[in-house]
């Protein structure tokens, strides 16, 4: 079978299993990776299960992809043998990749205050204070709708979010006025916040805002976009809000992926007076 009937093939499995259309987009991208990497002329008479190791180590050792690309890689090549074209082989798809313990950097709420107040654009100050707020994704946010926004019950919900599931947020009575000040000024028609030709605003857009925002703010840590939805949890989390209920805020599946944010900020230590105070 030849590279774009493999492609072509590949990508109406996806359609038809119903996988969102950003998983679709990540599959089909490590897949082209993975063609291009068994052509290699190294590579011409390995065995199918020789070729996927050697792929793998190759992503790990040679790329450095990142523990969440490494499980997106196994994933993409793992549909292409046993999904696209039916294929058995002697490996081990499901083996476990081993977590790294990297606990996620965290902004306080002055560096939060910050970053919002060195946005002077109407627009950029409200994106960022969205996603904060509602401890949003990236590709949530620019995704949001007007008529996602129900001020009447003080929610907001998210559509197609990661797994393809939805879920409500909380509408801060804050953001509502920032959100009805901006409304006023843009008038936006379909997405709440719109770029060219009134499509939804690109998430490139917003990481330069986000990283123009802290270099004004003079905040020296390392932060991303994705920092405030950290943030928004760990913050949750001080107040003393129970995990469970970030967990539905955040949409995550499983509890144990929520539970990370009692490592960042543990109640316990903070409690905890350290000798050298006593000296």
């Amino acid at each position: 079978m030849k590279r774009n009937e493999i492609l072509d093939l590949y990508k109406k499995k996806l359609q038809v299993k119903n996988y969102s259309y950003r998983t679709e987009r990540s599959y089909l991208s490590y897949l082209k990776v993975y063609l291009d990497y068994i052509i290699l002329p190294e590579n011409q008479g390995k065995k199918d299960e020789s070729l996927i190791l050697d792929f793998l180590n190759y992503c790990k050792v040679e790329k450095e992809y990142s523990y969440s690309s490494m499980k997106q890689i196994l994933a993409s090549v793992r549909f292409l043998y046993l999904e696209t074209l039916n294929k058995k082989v002697d490996f081990d798809f499901y083996f476990k990749v081993k977590k790294p313990d990297i606990l996620p950097d965290v902004l306080s709420p002055v560096e939060i205050s910050k970053i919002i107040a060195a946005l002077k654009n109407l627009k950029h100050r409200t994106i960022i204070s969205t996603i904060y707020s509602c401890g949003l994704r990236l590709s949530e946010v620019i995704n949001l709708k007007i008529e996602d926004i129900d001020s009447e019950n003080m929610v907001i919900k998210i559509r197609n979010a990661k797994g393809q599931k939805d879920r409500y947020v909380m509408l801060s009575e804050k953001l509502q006025l920032i959100l009805r000040e901006y409304y006023l000024e843009y008038n936006p028609k379909e997405y709440l916040f719109e770029g060219i030709n009134n499509t939804h605003y690109s998430a490139k857009s917003v990481q330069q805002i986000f990283k123009k925002a802290i270099e004004i703010s003079g905040i020296k840590k390392r932060a991303t976009v994705h920092t405030l939805r950290h943030s928004f949890a760990s913050h949750l989390l001080d107040n003393g809000t129970d995990i469970r209920y970030i967990q539905e805020l955040l949409g995550h599946k499983n509890l144990a992926t929520t539970q990370i944010y009692t490592y960042i900020n543990p109640p316990s230590i903070k409690k905890i007076k350290s000798p050298f105070d006593a000296l």
